[in-house]
């Protein structure tokens, strides 16, 4: 039985967040905490933490799913819940390295900011795939907010059948963007400037 009041109750908030957060997420990756004098280290440790968080989210999802069809619906929760408390914990991350870090540039192995030709030679196609690899979960990791709200809204209104509709399409989103977060840090790491 569809609980329409609940969907409905929710669905302004699911919008304000799905517009709030890329919004929020945008404006501060492009503030520097030390442009506005706040001396600040570098949070240079945090990329293999989030991308750690990334890999462990993947991890949950699918225990998720394994769960759920065996029936386990508490440990499904569990897994869930903990799955978006990570990708809430990745986002705080990521935009605190952002605010206290230069931004890495892919292939730029003498560290100096800037992508000089030898480098792309040396870097050759890979480029291209780094590219589309970051792309593809950039724009995927903002369209998979909303579609874990209403999955998530769904579940908690006991709308289990909108529910697995709805996470038959959220799942491997969410699952392509938390391995691709991995991903993105393993093939950028080697630039990064400690």
């Amino acid at each position: 039985m569809r609980n329409n009041s609940l969907e409905q109750k929710f669905n302004k908030y699911i919008i304000a967040v799905s517009i709030v957060i890329p919004v929020v997420v945008a404006i501060l990756f492009k503030i520097k905490l030390k442009n506005f004098g706040i001396d600040v280290a570098p949070l240079s440790f945090l990329p293999p933490i989030y991308a750690t968080t990334n890999g462990l989210t993947a991890v949950l999802l699918v225990a998720a799913v394994v769960a759920i069809k065996n029936g386990n619906r508490k440990w499904h929760q569990y897994f869930m819940t903990t799955a978006i408390a990570l990708s809430l914990a990745f986002l705080v991350m990521y935009v605190a390295y952002h605010m206290t870090s230069d931004s890495t540039v892919f292939g730029d192995s003498n560290h100096n900011g800037l992508l000089e030709e030898s480098e792309k030679v040396s870097i050759g196609s890979l480029r291209i795939v780094y590219i589309l690899i970051l792309i593809t979960h950039i724009i995927l990791s903002i369209a998979i907010i909303p579609m874990v709200l209403i999955t998530y809204v769904r579940a908690i209104g006991q709308d289990f059948v909108a529910h697995k509709k709805i996470s038959k399409i959220t799942f491997p989103i969410w699952l392509y963007v938390a391995v691709t977060g991995v991903i993105v840090y393993l093939m950028i790491a080697p630039y990064y400037s400690y």
